[in-house]
């Protein structure tokens, strides 16, 4: 699903991906792990081309993500990627149902069908009574669940997460990652999760060790 040759990447005079090389196959569920400032999120900014390496290849799902100009790239993140972040970033005027429907409007699919998809998200995330309130109305886990329902909206290839549970109490945080495992059985969903939770990293099919801009060891 993921092929990643070589990454270099430098902000300034500060070299932060040293010539990362990583391969994720499809329906697998990789952890990154590491000191701060060790790399990661940059990596998976790359890697879900929310930026540009300085050098080397990223192939994502038989795509080579350097080829493809802004505009493509931006069409490439909106169906091919799905998004988690530690803060989930949904907008407030918007209900839950809306901000799930964001992407798939996006993509041009009709207010209709993406309405359709997004409550059938929300029932498999027993979020289907919540459609119509607004984020302020939430629990910090059902937010984060509602951003991960926006995340599948698309049906993407890969989900990219980015501390997912950091802003979670333990309870929300243990819910969300046993959440992961049920989207790769019922979807078959590709993970990538940047995490500094142990436990979350130690769930993983495969964990990866980031120090000084190297992947420097995995575990399975």
């Amino acid at each position: 699903m993921i092929q990643a040759k070589e990454i270099v990447k430098s902000y300034g005079s500060l070299q932060v991906l040293k010539g990362v090389s990583v391969v994720i196959k499809k329906g697998e569920i990789v952890s990154v792990t590491g000191a701060s400032g060790a790399g990661k999120s940059t990596l998976l900014h790359i890697l879900s081309t929310i930026d540009r390496a300085d050098s080397g290849h990223v192939v994502v799902d038989g795509i080579d993500t350097g080829k493809l100009n802004d505009r493509k790239l931006a069409e490439f993140r909106n169906r091919k990627v799905g998004f988690v972040f530690q803060f989930h970033h949904l907008l407030p005027e918007f209900t839950a149902l809306e901000n799930v429907c964001i992407p798939a409007f996006i993509a041009g699919t009709g207010r209709r069908g993406a309405e359709l998809r997004a409550m059938e998200l929300l029932d498999f995330l027993n979020l289907k009574d919540r459609s119509s309130h607004k984020p302020s109305e939430l629990s910090g886990g059902e937010q984060q669940r509602i951003a991960v329902a926006r995340a599948l909206i698309n049906s993407p290839s890969v989900i990219m997460a980015d501390e997912p549970s950091g802003n979670l109490d333990s309870t929300n945080a243990r819910q969300l990652h046993q959440l992961f495992f049920e989207l790769r059985e019922k979807f078959s969903q590709t993970i990538l999760i940047v995490t500094h939770n142990e436990e979350l990293a130690e769930m993983a099919d495969r964990r990866l060790f980031m120090r000084d801009g190297l992947i420097f060891d995995h575990k399975t």
